[in-house]
């Protein structure tokens, strides 16, 4: 329980963190395991006590598109939303890195809804979150040169991840950003000679 209360200092009704310590799984997932995936029924809201998760959603067909990250004493809104309507996932969460998260069965994400303001507050605060870093991706795509797109997602990317080093590929980041390959490694090189960034095999040195 003391876990959960330096992670998550707003939820501060003691019986919610007794009932988070008891009806809740700890779960550990590696860097580049799927949390949730396309499809997916949601049985468990993840709650990350350690590490951080990428969230991206379906563009299309093989296309992707990147939302947001969840870190350290954050929830994922979009699943537990798909739950309250009882449709399966439209979002896939990747761990960027090893990950430490708590695992909130729906019923008592649900049930917690009516019988904690506490619980209440903490997930309407994680939509507000959410929806801020929807429309500014929304905002990001339909405004930004695809060279403002790249800085802003690798600088997002170097912060949550507190390094300078991001190990990466440029098919990922094409992935995440819904472009092509060619378009990044074109950037990335211009970026390079420009002495933003110094590139080696799956690694970007930011400068």
């Amino acid at each position: 329980m003391r876990m959960i209360r330096k992670k998550f200092p707003e939820i501060n009704d003691e019986k919610l963190l007794r009932d988070l310590a008891v009806s809740t799984v700890e779960r550990s997932v590696k860097d580049g395991d799927i949390v949730i995936d396309y499809g997916d029924e949601i049985k468990f809201i993840p709650m990350v006590l350690e590490g951080t998760i990428k969230v991206n959603r379906q563009a299309g067909e093989d296309q992707e598109i990147f939302l947001y990250y969840l870190m350290s004493g954050d929830t994922c809104a979009s699943s537990f939303s798909c739950c309250m309507v009882q449709k399966r996932s439209e979002i896939i969460a990747i761990a960027e890195e090893d990950t430490k998260l708590l695992m909130v069965p729906v019923q008592k994400a649900d049930q917690w809804m009516s019988e904690y303001p506490a619980w209440r507050n903490f997930i309407f605060n994680m939509y507000d979150i959410r929806m801020f870093s929807m429309i500014d991706t929304i905002d990001r795509l339909a405004f930004s040169n695809l060279d403002e797109q790249l800085i802003d997602y690798l600088e997002k990317k170097s912060s949550v991840l507190n390094t300078k080093v991001l190990e990466t590929t440029h098919q990922e980041i094409a992935f995440d950003l819904n472009v092509t390959r060619e378009a990044i490694s074109r950037l990335l090189k211009k970026m390079e000679n420009d002495g933003l960034v110094r590139l080696e095999r799956n690694k970007i040195f930011m400068l």
